[in-house]
Formats: structure tokens, C-alpha cells, sequence
């Protein structure tokens, strides 16, 4: 079959597939490598394909692909595809003190888009009955060795089709299925791999531990990587959380000049990794150290450079930039090689005015640069008013890369695309042509008056001794009767290090609060670790973490132990034996 090799991930694979010296190195827990070319993985999911065809799959049928950092990952999503099938990556079992908690939510997912059938990695599908036995999906849920083979010509792509669909984080709602079409996805990587063209000295080439459901996974690594075509290192997620150390020697080893992360990785290094863990690792090829998926601390940044400055790591690789999935992921890029630009705000004038006013004992803010080529950025108030230069609004996007809809939600689709435009739901400024975002709308916290954005009150909360960094939720409510709302902290203690009080925490995180922000707090709620509720990302859902508070159910997770994995095991085994047993015939494989 022949594929416009520009305009469909297809085209993209097929001629990846001419080139054996390019693919995926995947590293397990040991670090050591499995090669996969992208020959392989395009002959290979070929034989997927095939087999989807022959259990029924139709030309637009959603394939659901549960799978960690794997071979099987690759196979299902290309062969999905190569079926004339739609992908749709969704996270495996991280937390497993969580279990309840992600089946109910995975099963809300299949069902939101109509999953007909889901391809599991076989350690995965062990403990994944419940979920399926919930969302029933018609054609089942398959590991890949089960699929049979089947002969027919396989369906062609065309750029207007839809080529995955990726859920949005989640921080402030539900996940939304943001459905991407080929023509937007190949724009984004384009615009990606624009930014940083190769030179007669440099190949630009990647590694990223982030995960393959994440757009900046997926999107931002992964297919820039297959459209050049170029070698990426990938490192299971799990990997880099347990021991952040291998992501970096992993860059050292393979000489990667392009890796992102989030704002809280780059802190992660700095607090868990030990001198001796990077003996013989250089950090001079790293010329793009990409930041973004959640706010940018500049204490991080300047912590990160003087922790790993010694090891070569040049302060001008940090790149700060903004995206979200409905955009496919990028919307703006930091300049390559000037390094993170950042300001100090009067505070007061952009709580009460929603004016950026230069104050050198201010709140700092990193910008998040400039718009990609094609895409443009625009400023406004509540009734759609381009707002002036500095002055604080909603962050509208245009570009060729924007999603086509929230998959079977017209509703929510109409609210946020508007005559080919993006309401990101974002706030922000521009300020000398830079870009500077400010929070989420719906997570504002108004206080007399005064609008107060989440991240800077967790930020300074997250620094307080005896609070796990990262690991705090500010929101505020309404209580029924009263006449102001309330604003409450979420924070989660320490498991390691001295011991502390619950009260000394409390007194140490009003204090703190009021003094940075003259905020308040109305209450300061201790949690144990890992008791925040995250997104598939690891965001934490402020608004999830205020309703399971006030419902008496914000509890910590359950120790996880043999008898409890033993448990979940059985309890998945029945649920797939019930599930089994209602369908017709019993013809589906668990």
C-alpha cells in the first residue's frame, strides 16, 4: 500500500521502514537495551492488523491499547491503525494501592469512546478484569499473540482521518477524549522537528521516560523520532520514578540532544539522585532539555542547573514551553539555546487588576516563549475582547494542529472551538512578545477580591519542612449558606526524614501561606503520601481532591503487599469468567 508520506502517520512509518538503522532503544529496569527497528514495527503490525481485520474490527472502530513502555505498545497502535482502526492509548496499573480507583476510571474511558475491543500487554490483563467487565467492550480484550492472522487488503489512510485519540489530563474535569486527525498530528511533528533541523556537526537524537498515553510521550517524542526518521532511548516511566538517575545516564550513553520532562522531574533529580550514581556521565549533548505539562518553578530550574552544571549540562538547554492535548501538544517554544527567561511581577497589581506590572520583589514567572510557526496566540477577557500587552486573560490558540472534536461530545466541543480557534481554558499574558501563563481559569482562587493562581500558593507550600514536594492541592469553596469562599490545603507529609507533628506542619503552613501571599487559610489538611487524587499524567485533580474531602472519602491508598496483588489477581480472574459468561456463545478472550 502507498501512503502520502507527509500527510499520515502511515506514510511516516513506511518510510521509516527503509531506513533499519532507525527505531526505538527500549531499556528495561537494568538498562539494558531492546532494539526494535522501525522495520519491525511496521512489518509486524502489518500481521496486528491483519488479525483485527479478521476479529471484526471496521474501518473507524476506536482499538482501546493498554500497554507500559513495551514492544506490544508499538505493534498495537501502528497495527490499530494499519487496520483502518482508530487508537486509543490509555495508562496501565501504576498505583496499586489505587486499583479501585483506576478500574472504575478506565472503564469510564472505554466506554466514552466506544471501545470494540482492547489490546493488553499479558502482565497487565492479569489484574484488569473488573475494568472490562464494567466497560464490556464487543470484541473483548486480547493480548497481541492472540490475534489470528487474516488475509484482505488492508484500507489506505487519508490526512482527514483520524489517526489516535488522546485524553485530556483531567486536573480540573473529567478527561476529555480529544480526537486528533493525521493531518493535525504530522503538522505538530513538523513543527517539532522545524524547530531543531539537524546540522553538518549534530543528528539530533532523542530519549524520554515519559509515558506513551502522555501527548508529550507520544506526540512529542515518539513520532518526530519516526517522521526524521532517527533512533529515540525510551525508559519505562516506573524506571525513571523509582531511580531518576538512569534518565540522565541514558542521555550521557546514547548522546540524546533533545529529552522533555515536566517541571516536577527536573526537582525529582535534584532531591533523589546521588553523586556517585552519575560517575562517568556528560551531559554536554544535551542541547534541548524541553519543560513542560505543568507549571514552571524557576527555583527548579536554577536548582537543576547547579546540581548537574558540574556533569556538563549547560544552563541554555533549558527550554521552557506551553502545549495541551488539544493542540496535539505544542502551542509555544523558549528560543533554543537562550535558556529560561523569567520576570517578577507586583503581586497585588496581578491579583486585584489582572495587570503584569515589573516589580523586582515580585512573584516570578518563566516565560514560555514564542508561538511554533503556524500557530498564533491570542489574549481575552470573558466576552471574547483581545486584551492589551500585559494585561492577564484567557489564552485562545489557532494553529494546524488543533484537535477536530471531543469525541461524541458536541457540546463540549462547541464551547472551547470557536471559527478555528482554541479556548485553552488557560491564563496567561504576553509581555514584550513572550508568553506567561498564569493558571487554569477554573482553578483561580478568589480571596476578598482577589484572584490568587493554585500553583503559586502550592509552590510555596511545597517548601515547607516536612511537606512532600509537589504533593499539595489548594483550592477554594463555597460552604452552603455562607457568604465568602473558604480556601483549603491539601498537603501530604513526608515519609521519610524527621518526624513531625500534625499540627507543626499545620502552624508551618499557615504561616508560610499568609506571609508569601497574605492569604488565610481556612483550613490546612494533613494527608498521608499518595493520597491526592492524580491524573493519568500524575497532575493532581484539585477538584477531585475538595469533593472526596468533603464526602469523607479522601483516604490514603492501600498498603500494597503479596496478599493484596493476590487478591486483585482472583478478583480479576471472576470478573472476566462473569463477563465471559454473558456474552453470546463465550466466544470473546479474556
Amino acid at each position: 500500500m502507498q501512503e502520502a508520506e507527509s500527510t499520515t502517520l502511515l506514510g511516516a512509518l513506511e518510510k521509516a521502514a527503509r531506513f533499519p538503522k532507525t527505531g526505538l532503544r527500549l531499556l528495561d529496569r537494568t538498562e539494558q537495551a531492546e532494539w526494535l527497528s522501525w522495520s519491525e514495527v511496521y512489518e509486524e503490525s502489518l500481521g496486528v492488523a491483519a488479525g483485527l481485520r479478521r476479529l471484526g474490527v471496521r474501518r473507524g472502530d476506536r482499538v482501546a491499547l493498554i500497554f507500559p513502555t513495551e514492544r506490544g505498545f508499538f505493534l498495537g497502535f501502528f497495527g490499530a491503525l494499519l487496520a483502518g482502526a482508530v487508537p486509543v492509548p490509555l495508562y496501565p496499573p501504576v498505583r496499586l494501592g489505587r486499583l479501585e480507583e483506576y478500574f472504575a476510571r478506565t472503564a469510564s474511558l472505554l466506554q466514552s469512546v466506544t471501545a470494540r475491543v482492547v489490546l493488553v500487554s499479558p502482565r497487565v490483563r492479569r489484574i484488569l478484569g473488573q475494568a472490562i467487565e464494567r466497560a464490556d467492550p464487543e470484541l473483548g480484550c486480547l493480548a497481541l499473540d492472540e490475534l489470528v492472522g487474516g488475509d484482505g487488503r488492508l484500507p489506505k489512510a487519508s490526512p482527514g482521518d483520524l489517526a489516535l485519540v488522546q485524553f485530556s489530563s483531567g486536573t480540573t474535569v473529567d478527561p476529555k477524549p480529544v480526537a486528533l486527525t493525521h493531518a493535525a498530528v504530522m503538522a505538530q511533528v513538523a513543527a517539532l522537528n522545524q524547530f531543531w533541523p539537524d546540522t553538518t556537526e549534530v543528528r539530533h537524537t532523542g530519549a524520554s521516560w515519559l509515558p506513551l498515553y502522555h501527548d508529550m510521550g507520544l506526540i512529542g517524542c515518539v513520532f518526530p523520532a519516526l517522521e526524521r526518521p532517527s533512533v529515540l532511548t525510551l525508559i519505562p516511566p516506573e524506571v525513571f520514578v523509582a531511580r531518576p538517575a538512569v534518565w540522565l545516564r541514558a542521555i550521557s550513553r546514547y548522546g540524546a540532544t533533545v529529552s522533555p520532562a515536566p517541571n516536577f522531574a527536573y526537582g525529582l533529580c535534584v532531591d533523589k539522585i546521588r553523586d556517585e550514581e552519575m560517575t562517568g556521565v556528560d551531559l554536554s549533548c544535551w542541547k534541548v532539555a524541553l519543560n513542560g505539562a505543568e507549571p514552571v518553578a524557576p527555583s527548579v530550574l536554577r536548582a537543576f542547573t547547579e546540581r548537574f552544571s558540574r556533569w556538563g549540562f549547560e544552563p541554555r538547554a533549558l527550554t521552557p514551553v506551553y502545549g495541551l492535548s488539544e493542540a496535539s501538544l505544542a502551542v509555544t517554544f523558549t528560543p533554543l539555546g537562550r535558556g529560561f527567561y523569567s520576570q517578577r511581577f507586583d503581586r497585588r497589581s496581578l491579583a486585584d487588576q489582572g495587570l503584569a506590572v515589573p516589580d523586582a520583589a515580585g512573584v516570578e514567572l518563566v516565560s514560555v516563549g514564542q508561538p511554533l510557526p503556524g500557530f498564533r496566540i491570542s489574549i481575552r477577557d470573558r466576552t471574547g475582547k483581545e486584551q492589551e500587552e500585559a494585561r492577564v486573560g484567557r489564552i485562545w490558540v489557532q494553529g494546524p494542529s488543533l484537535m477536530r472534536e471531543y469525541l461524541n461530545r458536541p457540546v463540549s466541543t462547541a464551547e472551547v472551538l470557536r471559527n478555528g480557534w482554541l479556548d485553552t481554558g488557560d491564563l496567561g499574558f504576553r509581555r514584550e512578545q513572550e508568553l506567561f501563563v498564569t493558571g487554569r481559569a477554573k482553578d483561580v482562587i478568589i480571596v476578598r477580591g482577589q484572584n490568587h493562581a493554585p500553583e503559586e500558593l502550592e509552590r510555596t507550600l511545597s517548601a515547607v519542612e516536612g511537606v512532600r514536594t509537589g504533593c499539595v492541592a489548594a483550592v477554594s469553596h463555597l460552604p452552603e449558606g455562607a457568604e465568602a469562599e473558604e480556601v483549603y490545603f491539601f498537603v501530604e507529609r513526608r515519609a521519610a526524614g524527621p518526624w513531625q507533628a500534625r499540627e507543626e506542619i499545620e502552624d508551618r503552613c499557615r504561616q508560610e501561606v499568609l506571609k508569601a501571599s497574605g492569604v488565610a487559610a481556612d483550613q490546612v489538611v494533613v494527608l498521608e503520601p499518595g493520597t491526592l487524587p492524580r491524573t493519568s499524567s500524575g497532575k493532581v485533580r484539585r477538584a477531585e481532591t475538595l469533593r472526596l474531602y468533603l464526602s469523607d472519602e479522601l483516604t490514603p491508598p492501600r498498603v500494597v503487599s503479596i496478599v493484596l496483588l493476590a487478591r486483585s489477581w482472583w478478583r480479576s480472574w471472576w470478573a472476566f469468567l462473569r463477563w465471559r459468561s454473558r456474552r453470546r456463545g463465550g466466544s470473546q478472550v479474556g
